[in-house]
């Protein structure tokens, strides 16, 4: 485990050194939940355009799940594992770029969940139908990740944990809408 545990921190100083103060403000915008509310809105209009007003209800309640289950279950994790944020780090901090620092505790990824649940949910229900969408949200999901360690407040492993998390999650769920909106609304 140590030895997982010191390549994730000698991944995080490499990514995290590759960063320079003039594109802070940049990474710093990405990872905010600001930004994004007109990306969101596109999000929300392709799904409009794709399901009837009663299925696209029942969907934005199963996003909801979603992304209610993907942070409680990241706050669980963070606090029951209790794994300092790389700024919260001493042997860490002398080495890295800090641009913001979080909570205590940071693993796992809540942002890198919450963009991945959201990838892999709407890849399943309108990835078919707009054929560029699953490639835009993947790279969407992972610019919001490595904000995180960029910014240097989440480990590497925590970002790749997270984002698992969120893409099964996504997954379960939207194979689950499909379900319930197919059957009790056609």
């Amino acid at each position: 485990m140590n030895g997982l545990i010191e390549k994730d921190q000698e991944l995080l100083l490499f990514l995290n050194g590759l960063g320079n103060s003039a594109f802070d403000p940049f990474w710093l915008t990405v990872t905010g939940k600001w930004f994004w509310i007109p990306f969101y809105a596109i999000l929300l209009y392709l799904l409009y355009k794709s399901f009837p007003l009663k299925k696209l209800l029942f969907i934005l309640i199963f996003i909801t799940i979603g992304i209610t289950i993907s942070d409680q279950l990241a706050g669980i994790f963070k606090h029951g594992i209790a794994r300092y944020r790389p700024c919260h780090t001493d042997s860490l901090i002398s080495q890295m770029r800090l641009v913001i620092c979080g909570g205590n505790y940071g693993f796992y990824s809540s942002h890198a969940s919450n963009s991945f649940f959201l990838f892999s949910f709407l890849t399943i229900l309108i990835g078919k139908k707009y054929k560029y969408l699953p490639y835009i949200l993947f790279v969407w999901a992972s610019i919001v990740s490595y904000s995180r360690i960029y910014l240097g407040v989440h480990f590497p492993f925590d970002i790749a944990f997270g984002a698992a998390v969120g893409f099964l999650l996504g997954g379960v769920l939207a194979n689950l809408a499909r379900k319930v909106v197919n059957r009790n609304m056609a």
